[in-house]
């Protein structure tokens, strides 16, 4: 599938925010008369398919489609609700939130797939003990282990480390932490309490069932082989380029049954609209993989797609000024919706590296120098276009422990502070060619890693400017996305500007991009601090209320002022659909949105 035709190309390169009414393509042939299709693009290649290896959000936007959780937040609730998904009822906590009872639904099944030999498979608590289990196998090297032992299961981190000096993996041995109690019912057990384990339950790219039989029949080619009891299966993959999500026959019956707030007038009609009506309402979603800006808003304007999650930000002036649908885009049908994310965008420092890392006061006034040098509101006007507020700390929007009226010098520009620490702890120009040498007289070099689009060119740009400005040295290796995560987790970068997303409505998972135990997972720049760790661990096990805060204050505090992340912003989104797009509505905490939304075929057949 071209992305923009040659002859739509020519058409539209003057007219990229707001053609008239008759620049604008007709529908692609691939909606066909029949079948709804759901076609959009992501910005960033996915990984593969397999719970149990991927981190990154597309790849984790696809396995959630795929694989489902026994939990899962409701569609349009605000705020934020959990129900059962695959399972049968809420959860049963006991032992203060150190014991958790799942009971599934009976008669939901897998996929077909060759690895079931011809037979329909049920899925069972077994399925969610193995998939769990699966994360703590270093065969799998799941980046996302993290999650689960900083919850202390019982029994799993001890097998992971036993496995890690050479023992088998017995996926059969019985473990306190994750134990099968009858067909359909499994518990957890927790070494301190967890009373906010269940968003993780409600991740289907963390814990979305496995069949352990498509495990073991595809082996180390499972990241192409998904296998799961979700609406959508896959159908086609072009590593990078394309892939195609059909309907999964075997899904059982679903129906919908979402309540928006009543403010929400727009949700509401078409809430009114679906309910009852049998999930997914598309037969077929199609993602191709777009890194530039400009051939992906193309491809939406061409009619190319049916709906485009985030709006490059260059195009934000002309597309939405002050933040309202263009007039010429109104005219034409296209539909806004506007969020903030739960997110932060930040630049990390290596901690183990010996230019930038370390815990000394000079290493750390080298970081808060570059920090108070980084001008965050001349890169949210000219590169995010005003989509995004200056972050004060790590913890993003829409979760529990963010503060709007927090703040810090995490947004403070000041580039004579910046070179007056720079200056007082020994980062000085000693050979007059006006570069700042290390305090031992060896050269100061920044190497940040990067990504080769329009965006991350336009934020390298703003990096040097102001590491000029200061007088230090940066360079910059441009990398495709899963090769600079690959070499991140290894720790083999020096600098890399990333963002992070929240999967469930608390602000734990922003602390920890610096808990120690987790290096090469979330912690990237592989921080490792005896105090913050305590304080993490502490707040981990408390339910919501004052005393959790203040501890996530203080840790936040450490974050800041040892400085292991530069946290830039946090973004606003806003995704736009063709006006035969029926039900999307963003929750950031809902991946597996694309069963809530409807193609209105006969409003495509008139455009």
């Amino acid at each position: 599938m071209s992305v923009v035709s040659p002859t739509r190309r020519a058409l539209t390169a003057g007219l990229l925010a707001l053609p008239a009414a008759g620049a604008v393509g007709k529908p692609a042939a691939a909606q066909q008369a029949q079948q709804k299709v759901l076609r959009y693009a992501f910005r960033i290649a996915e990984t593969g398919f397999d719970p149990a290896q991927v981190t990154d959000l597309y790849s984790a936007t696809l396995c959630a489609n795929i694989f489902e959780a026994p939990f899962e937040f409701a569609y349009l609730a605000r705020p934020v609700e959990v129900r059962p998904n695959t399972a049968a009822e809420p959860p049963i906590w006991e032992d203060n939130y150190r014991r958790m009872v799942v009971r599934l639904k009976p008669g939901i099944y897998f996929a077909d797939d060759p690895a079931f030999k011809g037979r329909r498979r049920e899925l069972v608590a077994a399925d969610y003990v193995y998939a769990i289990k699966r994360h703590y196998d270093p065969r799998w090297k799941s980046g996302r282990v993290y999650l689960l032992e900083n919850a202390q299961l019982l029994g799993l981190s001890e097998m992971r480390a036993a496995a890690l000096k050479g023992a088998r993996f017995d996926y059969d041995a019985e473990v306190a932490g994750a134990r099968v109690l009858d067909r359909y019912v499994f518990e957890l057990r927790f070494a301190q309490p967890q009373p906010r384990f269940v968003y993780e339950m409600c991740d289907p790219a963390i814990v979305g069932a496995v069949a352990r039989e498509v495990v073991e029949f595809y082996g180390d080619a499972i990241m192409g082989h998904p296998v799961g009891t979700g609406p959508f299966k896959l159908a086609e993959w072009k590593r990078s380029v394309r892939i195609v999500l059909v309907r999964n026959p075997s899904y059982r019956e679903v129906r919908y049954d979402e309540t928006p707030p009543a403010t929400d007038r727009a949700a509401v009609k078409f809430a009114t609209q679906f309910k009852g009506r049998p999930l997914p309402m598309v037969d077929r979603v199609e993602v191709t993989i777009i890194d530039e800006n400009q051939p992906r808003w193309l491809a939406f304007l061409n009619q190319q797609h049916d709906f485009m999650e985030e709006l490059p930000a260059d195009f934000a002036p002309q597309v939405i000024p002050n933040n309202r649908l263009a007039p010429n885009l109104a005219r034409l049908g296209v539909q806004k919706d506007r969020y903030p994310r739960a997110d932060v965008s930040v630049s990390y420092f290596a901690m183990e590296h010996p230019v930038v890392g370390g815990y000394t006061p000079e290493k750390v006034a080298l970081r808060r120098a570059i920090s108070l040098a980084v001008d965050v509101e001349r890169e949210i006007q000219l590169v995010r276009r005003g989509q995004a507020i200056p972050a004060q700390s790590p913890i993003g929007p829409q979760t529990w422990g963010y503060d709007p009226a927090f703040r810090s010098e995490m947004s403070v520009y000041a580039p004579a502070r910046a070179k007056a620490l720079l200056d007082t702890f020994g980062y000085v120009d000693r050979d007059g060619d006006g570069w700042r040498e290390q305090p031992d007289g060896k050269p100061l070099v920044l190497d940040y890693a990067t990504q080769p689009d329009q965006q991350n060119r336009q934020l390298i740009e703003q990096w040097k400017r102001n590491m000029d400005a200061i007088g230090i040295r940066i360079e910059f290796f441009p990398a495709k996305w899963p090769e600079n995560l690959k070499a991140s987790r290894a720790g083999k970068l020096m600098m890399w500007g990333v963002g992070w997303s929240a999967g469930g409505p608390d602000g734990d998972t922003f602390l920890a991009l610096g808990y120690g135990p987790a290096r090469g997972q979330s912690n990237h720049a592989r921080f490792d601090l005896p105090e913050f760790n305590r304080l993490y661990e502490q707040q981990r096990s408390l339910p919501n209320g004052p005393e959790r805060a203040a501890l996530m204050e203080r840790a936040k505090r450490l974050m800041i002022a040892y400085m292991p992340y530069k946290v830039h912003v946090h973004r606003y989104f806003t995704d736009l659909s063709q006006p035969w797009v029926i039900g999307a509505r963003r929750n950031v905490f809902v991946r597996d949105f694309w069963k809530y939304v409807d193609i209105d075929l006969d409003r495509l057949a008139k455009a």
